[in-house]
């Protein structure tokens, strides 16, 4: 793929990490980590047998029965993916936007990436036409498109695609040849289950469909890194697998025994984590709800956010006054609302939009609070906007924005 206008200004190739949640570690997870601390020996490549049957007990839970052969675990999801590229060969496709580290991991093994539009509604999953177009024209060109990535609850819109949608991309893409590469990372997030629940694509499409999911999105701490992948039952993707096992192998991307242990006790789900990531999810869907309402009072635009622990904003109504202040583009809209607001403020030529739309991620997580037990007050809060700290956090928020306006 080209390079771009931001690639020479700053640094845009490395993406920034997802939004965390904010939260102190789940003591149960702190005990399961520090009853294997005395383990020196690292996983096997791929994950052990324990961790890789919990992920077996975890997929069936939400209708996607599979067996430990066709799980792979990595230490976290980038990993993950570098290993996925180097079994499935050609192009890789993705929406637009998409999670700021996808693109990244294709250029750094040299393959051609190629961002197709989203439709209207939601992001994360490619519009159906604009990628069968896009899949003609790369070919026209030369190209050879293989596979698709997408995430039906998705970083960085923190939208949930519907089913019919879903579809519709999918069909659109098996009938080309493409392989799907489903990142499921924030389907646990999903602010309001009953209204939105991810479907995953290898449910429509079992054998056309690996799918992806790092622990960190809802399970485990981000900063403990762990992800797992599931193959479909397909001869070829055996083969896939087994590559994919070669590529984790020679880069040494294996699991560390404590936190296997950690990530294993988190895939079983017993009730204090099933616990903690619902109240999270809900603790979240209030901040960003409320986020969301602060950036359409101020005049800016932005989908309603239904996952996750952000929500994508578009200040292109504020052009002008933006400009007025110095800032044109994405990249200048970062610095600024990153120092106004005292917290991270990626712009959207991070995750493959234009560089000169005004677009820009906003996490919940920094109004939660500054210290652990202001963050634990949220959680446990019945309503934790009355918070004096959440509700000055969210005043700030406001009043930013609509210096803005």
């Amino acid at each position: 793929m080209q390079g771009t206008a931001a690639e020479g200004r700053g640094p845009v190739r490395y993406g920034p990490p997802a939004p965390g949640p904010g939260l102190p570690v789940l003591p149960a997870l702190a005990a399961a980590l520090a009853s294997a601390a005395r383990h020196a020996e690292p996983e096997p490549p791929g994950g052990g047998s324990a961790l890789r049957e919990a992920a077996c007990g975890y997929w069936l839970r939400r209708g996607l029965a599979t067996t430990p052969e066709r799980v792979v675990a990595a230490p976290g999801a980038q990993a993950l993916l570098i290993a996925l590229f180097g079994a499935y060969d050609g192009d890789v496709l993705m929406p637009r936007p998409c999670p700021a580290w996808w693109t990244p991991q294709a250029r750094l093994l040299g393959r051609a990436a190629y961002h197709v539009p989203t439709p209207a509604e939601c992001g994360g999953v490619p519009d159906p036409y604009a990628l069968l177009e896009t899949v003609r024209r790369v070919r026209a060109e030369g190209g050879r498109p293989r596979l698709l990535l997408l995430c039906v609850a998705d970083d960085p819109t923190a939208t949930v695609a519907p089913p019919e949608t879903v579809r519709e991309a999918c069909e659109a893409a098996v009938a080309e040849g493409l392989h799907i590469i489903s990142d499921e990372t924030w389907r646990d997030t999903v602010h309001h289950p009953h209204e939105s629940l991810p479907i995953s694509p290898a449910e429509m499409c079992p054998d056309d469909v690996t799918v992806l999911a790092d622990l960190g999105g809802a399970l485990t701490p981000p900063g403990w890194p762990a992800a797992v992948a599931r193959f479909p039952g397909t001869t070829a993707d055996a083969r896939h697998r087994a590559r994919t096992l070669d590529v984790l192998t020679a880069i040494g991307a294996v699991v560390a025994a404590p936190v296997a242990a950690a990530a294993t006790l988190a895939l079983a789900e017993p009730a204090p984590v099933v616990e903690r990531a619902r109240r999270a999810a809900t603790l979240h869907a209030r901040l960003a709800a409320a986020a969301h309402q602060a950036v359409l009072d101020a005049g800016a635009l932005a989908r309603p956010p239904q996952a996750g622990r952000h929500l994508y904003a578009d200040l292109g109504p504020f052009r002008a006054r933006l400009a007025e202040l110095g800032v044109t583009d994405s990249m200048e809209l970062e610095e600024y609302l990153t120092a106004r607001l005292a917290a991270p403020a990626p712009g959207g030529h991070r995750f493959g939009d234009e560089l000169g739309a005004l677009r820009v991620r906003l996490a919940t997580g920094p109004l939660l609070g500054a210290t652990e037990a202001q963050r634990l007050d949220a959680l446990e809060a019945a309503d934790p906007l009355q918070l004096p700290h959440v509700s000055a956090a969210l005043s700030h928020f406001s009043s930013v924005l609509a210096d803005l306006a």
